[in-house]
């Protein structure tokens, strides 16, 4: 995903953690940051970012109130949120505020943490920025250099996408079908199912296409996304250790 294809808000009062969120997340996405949340707020209203990430307990306007005046706002509605907080005031104060929430993060946290979790946020940002703006119905391409594949079927999962997504890697291709988010057939040559999906794990560059029409009534695969992604990922590094020995 390029850094530029999306832009992030970061606010918190502590100008030492604020400073290191904005090291963890520079990286992923255009970032500003904000050590008034009055200010964030008249940001945000001003030109809407595609994601906020803010503290709970800050002075005056705290992180509750940001995520519901900019939830509230016809323009900045569809802004995404993810909230810093400590166990207890997410279990007993940000309940009301919860389904306005891509995800709270429970303070403390690593900064290596929070900016993985913010790439999946992201990605799906980028995706959906990316459907819109497909010149042919329904049909979305990349580049696996802008998105990883293993990135980009989380994406899909966590979206739950029905889609079929085909990727081609110089000379080679596979297909795979998802129905929300599941994949539930995958075709790479005269190899199906599982084996079709570990195949193709490690490609690191190619194409991708997506195509939001396309469905498939085969059911090859024995496994949730998230198996085919956590069996994918143990091959991956089978093989990195066998080629290291």
């Amino acid at each position: 995903m390029p850094k530029n294809a999306t832009r992030v808000v970061l606010v918190d009062d502590n100008p030492l953690i604020l400073d290191l969120m904005r090291e963890g997340i520079e990286p992923l996405a255009d970032t500003f940051p904000f050590q008034d949340s009055a200010e964030a707020f008249l940001y945000c209203k001003d030109d809407p970012p595609d994601l906020v990430i803010c503290d709970y307990r800050m002075p005056g306007l705290d992180g509750s109130e940001l995520v519901q005046k900019l939830k509230g706002g016809a323009e900045t509605q569809g802004v995404r949120f993810m909230v810093m907080a400590g166990k207890a005031d997410i279990d007993e104060k940000l309940r009301p505020i919860a389904d306005m929430v891509e995800e709270f993060v429970v303070k403390p946290f690593f900064i290596k943490d929070l900016a993985s979790r913010t790439k999946k946020i992201l990605d799906r940002i980028y995706l959906e920025k990316m459907q819109k703006q497909a010149p042919q119905e329904g049909v979305m391409s990349g580049r696996l250099s802008e998105m990883n594949l293993i990135d980009l079927l989380q994406s899909l999962e966590m979206g739950q996408k029905t889609c079929s997504l085909t990727i081609t890697h110089e000379a080679e291709s596979c297909r795979m079908f998802f129905s929300e988010g599941q994949i539930n057939h995958a075709e790479f040559g005269s190899v199906a199912g599982d084996e079709a999906v570990y195949r193709v794990a490690g490609w690191a560059d190619g194409s991708f296409q997506i195509d939001f029409n396309a469905r498939s009534d085969k059911h090859t695969t024995t496994q949730s996304t998230q198996g085919l992604l956590m069996e994918a990922l143990r091959l991956l590094d089978e093989q990195r250790r066998d080629s290291a020995e």
